[in-house]
């Protein structure tokens, strides 16, 4: 590790995207103590593999949450696989930063360009990752606006599948477990068997508590 040099960049007071690439850890926290030395606490580590390119079953994302919880600091991706799948999977795990090598074309002569992303295939990187970050969301477990509409069209309830006279005590034959979700909940199917019907129900109405 270049103590001096991490030092001179740290002095200039600008965010630091501090590459991790075949780094252990005890080395990043050296790095990250000589930064912070100098009064800098403006960094991101870049989770990184160093092949060109670097095979997909050896990116290991999953280190990505092993910088996090260890240092407390954001985590990005530096990328050096073919293509765009990995890049907008580590958004997808929470990367905060993104980097990918870029060329105007990869028959340019040089050691870079072969695994490098063309100009559209750049876009749609981008345009994956942003669609990432939308779908992370929240990690509350709730319906959101746009499923409302489906809820109870898509839930299903208790109804009745032939005339029940008033007076007539349910059993199972007479009842069944269909869409929509407007009736009793399918969890009360037992504790509707043996109630007496307390008006007419005609088939295929929803079976609720004022009726039984």
């Amino acid at each position: 590790i270049d103590i001096p040099f991490l030092c001179y960049i740290a002095r200039k007071g600008k965010p630091i995207l501090l590459s991790t690439g075949m780094a252990y850890l005890g080395e990043i926290e050296e790095a990250l103590e000589a930064i912070y030395n100098e009064g800098n606490k403006q960094v991101v580590l870049l989770h990184c593999g160093i092949s060109y390119p670097m095979p997909v079953e050896d990116v290991n994302l999953a280190a990505m949450d092993t910088l996090r919880q260890a240092f407390q600091l954001p985590v990005g991706y530096s990328d050096h696989t073919l293509g765009i799948t990995v890049p907008i999977s580590a958004a997808a795990r929470g990367a905060r930063v993104i980097e990918k090598h870029f060329t105007l074309d990869r028959n340019l002569p040089g050691p870079d360009h072969k695994f490098a992303l063309e100009p559209d295939e750049l876009k749609a990187m981008v345009k994956g990752i942003r669609e990432a970050e939308a779908a992370i969301g929240s990690p509350v477990k709730r319906h959101v606006a746009v499923e409302e509409i489906h809820y109870r069209r898509g839930r299903r309830s208790i109804f009745a599948v032939q005339d029940i006279p008033a007076g007539t005590r349910i059993t199972a034959e007479m009842i069944a477990v269909l869409r929509p979700g407007i009736g009793l909940k399918p969890k009360y199917y037992d504790l509707v068997i043996g109630r007496i019907a307390r008006k007419n129900i005609r088939a295929y109405e929803p079976i609720t508590w004022d009726k039984i």
